[in-house]
């Protein structure tokens, strides 16, 4: 069975976004050696993503090509008539069930990209498998929860953590 990865970036006080979505507080974060924090890698371990439709908006919104169009990509929304487009295709209904088959499926893992809401709801629903969260060296003064309001207390496992000239560190867990 496929898992399902968060591979995140949040603020020391656990956020992944400003209040209005942005996540241009990461381009504040120094990077003089232009570590990629094993983003290629972890990019060839997966061939589909997950994200709630905040978080595509938000790419849409940067005015680049699709950054992960070699992918198979699901964005969960609560809008309907939504048309698919080349690189994506909006799930309106039944998430939990759609998501239960879409890990069944063979391929490879799944990046669950985000949101809040969405990282809650795969961890409330026990479909989230491993966590891989880089806490970023800024602390924001308001935005976007990593998993939202009210996420269910949940046992994490430890699996390892690294350290990177940036100041962020990579710690990673699995769920139970």
């Amino acid at each position: 069975m496929r898992k399902i990865k968060l591979y995140i970036a949040a603020s020391l006080n656990g956020k992944i976004a400003k209040p209005d979505g942005s996540v241009d507080w990461l381009e504040s974060i120094p990077n003089p050696e232009l570590t990629d924090h094993g983003y290629a890698d972890f990019y060839r371990s997966i061939d589909t993503t997950i994200q709630g439709y905040a978080t595509y908006d938000q790419i849409i919104s940067w005015g680049i090509d699709f950054p992960y169009a070699d992918k198979k990509n699901y964005v969960v929304t609560r809008k309907k008539q939504l048309e698919n487009t080349e690189f994506v295709e909006f799930i309106s209904k039944d998430h939990v069930e759609f998501i239960q088959k879409l890990k069944e499926e063979e391929g490879k893992d799944i990046w669950l990209i985000g949101g809040g809401q969405l990282n809650r709801m795969l961890l409330n629903e026990g479909l989230l498998d491993e966590i891989q969260v880089f806490v970023m060296p800024i602390i924001l003064q308001d935005g976007k929860n990593l998993f939202g309001d009210l996420p269910n207390e949940t046992k994490l496992s430890f699996v390892n953590s690294r350290s990177f000239s940036t100041g962020a560190v990579e710690i990673s867990y699995t769920i139970g």
